[in-house]
């Protein structure tokens, strides 16, 4: 109905009126034409109208075009209604005293670190019944850890078991494995059962370690109350370990990048410095070959035991083995002689030759001056080892050569270490080849941290580095055979792990 057709409606009462009133007047409405109802086809017509339109699809079909349309009206009626939002005036609430702050805490949600608590405390209704005593756990799971200085026995008590048991216990494991064997550090997983009363400690249950690196001893108790011990096996491959890379920069550090341990770096080191000067004989593009003792469990823990062999390749005896002989290991040269051939050529780790023996211009003084020993360029710190055994004859302060040690050993043979930051020897201790006497420092008169090594025979300094002496112990017979047999059963195990070849692929980078 439009609007003329609404006036007349309204306002036909009042024209009838008129028109009786006799005043002549005639008035017509208008014919209105009411617009027709919708037909069934036009209301399916209507339910087929698809009011999304996929933008992506028939690009500027009517279709298309009707969508952007409608996407635009709403886009901006969503503008226009809501620009300006109403703000709905709120009166302003007042801060929050510290004690309803507390209060309110224990229904609060934020972080442990701003002081969230676990819930309020509320006072017992008359509903609560006080208990005699706390309930206790039915079991309880301790793991209890063998100190240093300590016994199975005192751990255990430690860990709760009774005194009784305890005896019990360390009775069934004596006859299982020696218990004083069991290292330091081992865990025992302790788990105790249900007790009558707390006035008693609670029984045992189970108990599991790890008594050596190729046992577990399980203690568990069976259904009629007895503790019972089983002793579990674990395989072990006692393969060894081969390591091999190039020397590049520093031995030292090639082998410690290649994964093997520092104090068998050492040992290497010191086994192979009876035959080479390590700072002047070896190259960086030698390749070094080490083999340690090496065991893997079949639960996936490994152990690294001895150094069985270390060699630098193309260098002519230059590989050496560890043998046992007289109840004591050492190292031999590849055709049986002892490795221990009068002085060890290189008495520091890692070092290099820096000055030679001889007459040279003395980096203080400003003048020539004879030198009577040789320099290694080494780290602050780094240990000292005796050329040789002997007798400790002097160790103190010997001025220009700040801490000094001499070491005699014997028929005329002495060697002297100066500039040493740290004496770790005195006058007339007896020390062994390749034992730490003091470490490496820059006392006296040096310029930086150096090793100043002499060989006096004699009474008179000689060159350390062409100084040769009598050769050792020489093994003969079955004995040689053997040690041969077993040299070539070690060069036959194949270089192992993928981390040795990832650092000996950087090893020779730095080559």
């Amino acid at each position: 109905m439009d609007f003329w057709a609404g006036a007349l409606f309204v306002f036909q009462p009042a024209l009838r009126t008129i028109d009786g009133a006799g005043l002549g007047l005639r008035f017509s409405p208008p014919r209105v034409r009411l617009p027709a109802l919708p037909t069934r086809a036009d209301l399916a017509a209507l339910a087929d109208l698809e009011l999304t339109v996929d933008l992506g699809n028939a690009i500027g079909s009517c279709t298309w075009w009707r969508g952007v349309a409608t996407l635009a009206a709403l886009t901006y009626g969503a503008i226009t209604l809501g620009g300006h939002p109403v703000h709905l005036p709120t009166a302003m609430q007042p801060a929050l005293l510290p004690s309803q702050i507390s209060l309110a805490a224990p229904d609060a949600v934020h972080p442990l670190a701003l002081g969230a608590t676990s819930g309020a405390h509320v006072l017992p209704t008359n509903r609560v019944s006080r208990l005699a005593e706390a309930p206790e756990r039915p079991r309880v799971e301790v793991t209890a850890k063998l100190r240093k200085s300590d016994s199975v026995s005192s751990a255990l008590r430690r860990a709760g078991v009774g005194t009784s048991e305890v005896g019990t216990l360390t009775d069934l494991l004596s006859g299982a494995v020696a218990l004083k064997s069991v290292r330091p550090g081992t865990s025992l997983n302790v788990v105790l059962g249900r007790r009558e009363n707390k006035s008693v400690p609670r029984p045992l249950e189970s108990l599991a370690f790890r008594a050596a690196f190729d046992l577990k001893i399980e203690v568990n108790r069976t259904e009629a109350g007895a503790l019972a011990v089983k002793r579990i096996p674990i395989a072990v491959d006692n393969t060894p370990l081969r390591v091999s890379g190039r020397v590049g920069s520093s031995l030292y550090k090639a082998a410690r990048a290649a994964g093997v341990p520092a104090n068998l770096v050492s040992e290497a080191i010191k086994a192979l410095s009876h035959r080479l000067d390590i700072s002047r004989d070896v190259r960086g593009s030698d390749r070094f070959d080490i083999i340690v003792a090496h065991r893997r469990a079949e639960t996936g823990e490994t152990e690294t035991g001895n150094l069985l062999y270390a060699a630098i390749d193309g260098r002519k005896d230059a590989a050496v083995m560890r043998w046992p002989l007289n109840g004591k290991s050492q190292f031999f040269l590849s055709d049986g002689s002892s490795a221990r051939k009068g002085l060890m050529r290189t008495p520091v780790d890692g070092a290099q030759l820096t000055s030679g023996f001889g007459f040279r211009m003395h980096p203080i003084l400003g003048y020539s001056r004879m030198h009577k020993g040789v320099d290694f360029g080494a780290g602050m710190g780094a240990p000292v080892m005796s050329a040789a055994g002997g007798t400790v004859k002097f160790a103190g302060w010997h001025g220009g050569h700040g801490n000094y040690i001499m070491v005699d050993h014997g028929k005329g043979l002495a060697t002297a270490y100066a500039h040493l930051s740290r004496i770790n020897v005195r006058v007339g201790e007896r020390v062994d080849q390749g034992e730490r006497i003091g470490l490496v420092g820059s006392t006296g008169m040096s310029t930086g941290a150096h090793l100043h090594y002499e060989v006096w025979q004699g009474g008179k300094a000689i060159d350390p580095r062409s100084a040769k002496f009598a050769a050792g112990t020489q093994l003969a017979g079955g004995e040689l055979g053997r040690f041969k047999a077993e040299m070539g059963k070690l060069k036959r195990v194949r270089t192992g792990g993928a981390r040795v070849a990832m650092a000996e692929t950087k090893a020779d980078k730095r080559a």
